[in-house]
């Protein structure tokens, strides 16, 4: 692999002219498809195999049509205090608003707080309901204007108006903010990291081509596949981080070839040869780890995996061809500027290049710190981190909506308005569906059912069963008193299925559970009980996939240990600031709950494949040290002195571009944006930094043991560029022009 990136390099480097039209002509026919591409249509949110779920079939089967996909707004009236909205002047401007709210295009009938008795008991809080004939993302601004217009007349009228539901939400997708705050922060340490503005501009600029092809495909694909809005910012999110990262591998490792002496169209290709291996081998294990989402069975998840696949796919291409292009455009312009100043033979030295003239620097002082002392790093790292992860056996999963926006939004304050109006279960009904197909009488059937619900502990009303035409099923809404993420709702629907067998009998009817809140637990239920089996899988890949990379037995079981202690410290983290609510102001987290169900097992995937990052770019110049002849401790000291100040930039570059999407509104986008930020974190500074350094102290020679006969079964992966060892630094650039002459 290494022979055939090394030609890729230097073909890429000489033919930059036609890499850079190339890459443009794609980004300018996904742009164009972009913009003539429908937009994402309401993904609905579905599992198979769950109870909600096939409820949820059950009653588009036996109820066609009466599940509406036309979006849906909220307006909640709240009275001054002391006063009521059923008083005349109130209910004047309330009625008023609900017939200016009818005037919107789009607008299928307003259900009128009066009439259907969406009036809470004391008088205090009404609610109007706006359908609409079309889905939210048809929703115009002219709909919401009819609804700001009906709002601001009621608030003149001293009444408090909030608004919520799905037509209400503004378009998805990344805001921008975040993105500046990661370019910026990006921007800061490549230019500490390099000393060069063209070295620190080349990542930025490739990292930004890649995520630019990367998002108009996704916006392509958004319509046909249903698309979130959250499956672009992740998109953004990761293509973003990875693509500066690989590219900063590249630049850094061509920089570090140049001053070896070699020519610019030779330093090219043996930067693509090994940095660009290791490119590829990292790449391809985050790709392996995002499409293995869907093995879990959740259709979002398996859409968002894969479009993030795609995303760091895209950015690896672009490492390896557009990187090297650049390069041959700017072949001086990316080294120091003591370099620059210096030609050739100051290059040939190595200057301001430490790791290239065998200096010491501060990866090499590190690196001899945990040599001397390895059992106190080793302990001080896995106790520190252990501790760290403790909070994860308390780990809740659910689904956060409203409750969890900020108190700025007026989402959130209507989901209070009507949480303090009707109760804390208004805003998670749960909806019971009964089938009665084999009941002699159906509807006393459906009323023995109906009964049994509203007298169960945690139940405070039911309503009337609504029957479908042929009159074999029905459908009612029991109201809890508590809120939909509580816990005391997790166990209110666990113990209704729980006496459901006896029932069942006595009605000679079935009956299931559905509804938003039973879905979110039967998903967040479903989740977790995949979390451990997944995290043995990503784990034993990760075994597997650097046994194959570094040929040793130990190094890649102390690899994937250190990956899942470095996740469950991560998500100890989370769970300590958004469900314990620690530091949580810090972060912007206004209301805490239960972690978003598809987050832990999200950031399984994203973390595996950064871990892997950082152990093949540190450990393969370890073992591309030991293979040369070097004693083992020694070979420690020599991938530090190589690989430790870039693999920090990268870490701290990562760290910052998620880090700046903790400000984004959505829920599991926030959750990640820190979650991925602490977990690269504790990867790169204390596992990879510390405890693998440890531990390879503590092993000596037997790091590297292999089994003879294990050997010869093994395929070789050259991602050390060992098949690169014929070239001499130092040597003219062969045949600047003409084919390549290297060995393969």
């Amino acid at each position: 692999m290494a022979s055939f990136l090394y030609r890729l390099g230097r073909g890429a480097f000489r033919r930059r002219g036609w890499v850079v039209v190339v890459w443009l002509g794609v980004l300018a026919a996904v742009a164009v498809g972009a913009a003539r591409a429908p937009g994402a249509s309401d993904e609905e949110f579905s599992m198979p195999g769950i109870e909600s779920q096939k409820a949820f079939d059950l009653m588009e089967e036996r109820f066609p049509g009466a599940a509406a996909d036309g979006a849906t707004a909220r307006v909640v009236f709240v009275a001054p205090d002391g006063r009521k909205v059923t008083a005349g002047d109130l209910r004047n401007a309330v009625e008023d608003a609900v017939g200016s709210l009818s005037t919107g295009p789009h607008v299928a009938g307003v259900a009128d707080p009066f009439e259907s008795g969406a009036v809470s008991e004391d008088g205090s809080t009404a609610y109007a309901t706006v359908t609409y004939k079309v889905e939210s993302s048809e929703v115009t601004d002219v709909d919401r204007a009819a609804v700001d217009q009906a709002v601001d007349r009621a608030r003149a009228a001293g009444l408090t108006v909030e608004t919520g539901g799905s037509a209400m939400d503004g378009d998805g997708g990344p805001g921008g903010v975040a993105e500046i705050v990661g370019i910026a922060a990006a921007a800061v340490v490549l230019l500490v990291t390099f000393g060069s503005l063209a070295a620190a501009g080349l990542p930025l600029l490739t990292a930004v081509v890649g995520v630019a092809v990367s998002l108009f495909g996704i916006m392509l694909l958004a319509g046909p596949l249903g698309l979130s809005s959250d499956t672009l910012t992740l998109g953004m999110m990761l293509g973003l981080a990875v693509g500066i990262d690989y590219a900063l591998f590249v630049v850094s490792r061509y920089r570090e070839e140049r001053g070896r002496g070699r020519a610019p169209q030779d330093a090219a290709g043996a930067a693509v040869g090994t940095a660009g291996s290791a490119v590829v081998f990292a790449g391809g294990t985050v790709v392996i780890a995002l499409a293995g989402l869907s093995v879990v069975g959740i259709p979002t998840l398996t859409k968002m995996g894969l479009a993030a696949a795609g995303a760091v796919a895209i950015a690896v291409v672009v490492a390896l061809t557009v990187v090297p292009a650049l390069l041959g455009f700017w072949p001086e312009a990316v080294l120091a500027r003591r370099a620059r100043r210096g030609g050739a033979r100051d290059r040939t030295a190595g200057l301001r290049d430490p790791a290239a003239s065998g200096r010491d620097n501060l990866g090499t002082r590190w690196a001899r710190f945990v040599l001397r002392r390895p059992v106190a790093v080793l302990v001080l790292g896995v106790v520190g981190l252990g501790a760290l992860a403790l909070p994860t056996a308390s780990l809740q999963l659910g689904m956060p909506g409203d409750e969890a926006k900020s108190t700025a939004t007026t989402e959130r304050r209507a989901y209070d308005a009507l949480a303090e109006g009707f109760g804390p279960g208004f805003n998670g009904p749960l909806t019971i569906v009964v089938d009665a197909g084999e009941a002699a009488d159906p509807q006393a059937a459906v009323r023995t059912i109906s009964d049994h619900v509203g007298v169960t502990d945690g139940i405070v009303s039911v309503s009337q069963a609504d029957f479908n035409d042929v009159g074999d099923t029905a459908v009612f809404r029991a109201t809890p008193s508590t809120g939909p993420t509580d816990e005391k709702t997790k166990e209110l629907v666990e113990a209704i299925r729980r006496d459901r067998p006896a029932v069942e009998e006595q009605a000679s009817a079935t009956f299931e559970v559905t509804g938003t809140t039973a879905l979110n637990i039967d998903v967040a239920s479903k989740v977790q009980s995949a979390l451990v089996p997944y995290l043995a899988v990503v784990g034993g890949l990760a075994v597997v996939l650097l046994l194959v990379v570094f040929r040793s037995v130990l190094v890649p079981v102390k690899a994937a240990l250190g990956f899942v202690l470095s996740v469950l410290a991560a998500l100890g983290v989370l769970v300590l600031v958004f469900q314990e609510g620690h530091a949580a102001e810090l972060f912007g987290v206004e209301q805490t709950g239960p972690v978003m169900s598809l987050m832990p097992i999200f950031m399984m995937g994203i973390v595996f494949g950064l871990a892997m990052d950082y152990e093949v770019f540190l450990v393969s110049r370890m073992r591309e040290a030991y293979t040369r002849g070097e004693a083992a401790d020694q070979a420690v000291v020599s991938g530090f002195r190589h690989s430790a100040r870039v693999v920090t930039a990268a870490a701290l570059i990562m760290a910052a571009v998620f880090s700046g999407f903790i400000g984004e509104q959505g829920s599991l986008i926030k959750m990640l944006g820190f979650g991925l930020a602490a977990a690269v974190l504790f990867d790169a500074f204390v596992v990879r930094m510390a405890i693998v350094p440890a531990v390879l102290a503590l092993l000596g020679d037997r790091a590297w043991w292999l089994p003879a006969w294990l050997g010869r079964v093994l395929p070789r992966v050259d991602v050390e560029g060992e098949a690169l060892g014929h070239t001499r630094p130092g040597n003219p650039d062969p045949d600047q022009d003409g084919p390549v002459k290297a060995h393969v």
